[in-house]
């Protein structure tokens, strides 16, 4: 007896159930995938800042040439900067004296303190409240970088601490 060949029938896939195993990894992944936290919430560690030595009286500036600490030479102003409860600036505190929320008022006192002849001031650290909005902060910056020091530079030693 002779054994039939028989034809040989081609191989088909079923392409509905490839379809749904597909939809169905894909709705898995969808469902389980859990972002990474948003990169641009960034809190920063600054280091806390440090006092500033005040010169002796008759000392100029940078005098003493076995002093590593190219900080301890310069002079500092502080300037409070103190918000209200909306944010807004409420008043200015330089050294001793309080001025209103004014920045002209600011601006005529720095020019005072800084360009007064044997002006001692070469820093600026301006101690910020915390509720205090960006636009008033940038106020206060703004008129502090446009005063002189006695020798004609620009005062561009700022430094920011929160109240």
């Amino acid at each position: 007896m002779r054994k039939r060949k028989r034809k040989q029938e081609e191989v088909e896939l079923n392409l509905a159930a490839m379809l749904d195993m597909a939809f169905q990894l894909l709705t898995f992944f969808i469902l389980t995938f859990r972002p990474a936290p948003v990169e641009g919430q960034v809190f920063l560690r600054m280091p806390l800042p440090q006092p500033v030595a005040a010169r002796q009286i008759g000392e100029t500036a940078g005098q003493n040439p076995e002093s590593t600490n190219p900080l301890a030479a310069l002079d500092t102003l502080v300037i409070s900067a103190v918000s209200n409860e909306t944010g807004g600036l409420r008043q200015i505190v330089i050294g001793d004296t309080t001025l209103n929320s004014s920045l002209p008022a600011l601006d005529r006192k720095l020019s005072q303190l800084l360009a007064a002849e044997g002006s001692a001031f070469q820093q600026v650290i301006i101690q910020v409240d915390s509720r205090l909005r960006y636009q008033e902060l940038m106020g206060v910056i703004d008129v502090c970088t446009r005063q002189k020091l006695p020798s004609g530079e620009p005062l561009t030693r700022l430094s920011f601490v929160e109240a």
